[in-house]
């Protein structure tokens, strides 16, 4: 049951990233690429968490965590630069 309950969010997961990747290229908006780019990551997190699970090694969730991390400043200096034009 583990194993088909991991192959259904490993294929479900799989096709988010495919749904984000259409819509970062096919926005018009900069703010719709923001955010379709945001959300992209964290479907790439959580896939990170998935495989961790899977391989049974903890590694793969430090990359996570450093990859939110990243994620959420590079958020927050993007929608800065959109909004008022700098990042600082």
């Amino acid at each position: 049951m583990h194993q088909a309950v991991f192959y259904v969010a490993a294929l479900w997961l799989t096709g988010l990233v495919i749904a984000c990747a259409l819509r970062v290229l096919s926005a018009r908006s900069t703010a719709s690429r923001i955010l379709a780019l945001d959300t992209l990551v964290l479907i790439l997190i959580g896939l990170l968490v998935l495989w961790s699970d899977a391989e049974g090694v903890a590694y793969f969730l430090d990359a996570a965590l450093v990859l939110s991390v990243l994620a959420f400043a590079a958020t927050l200096a993007a929608a800065r630069f959109h909004g008022d034009g700098r990042i600082f």
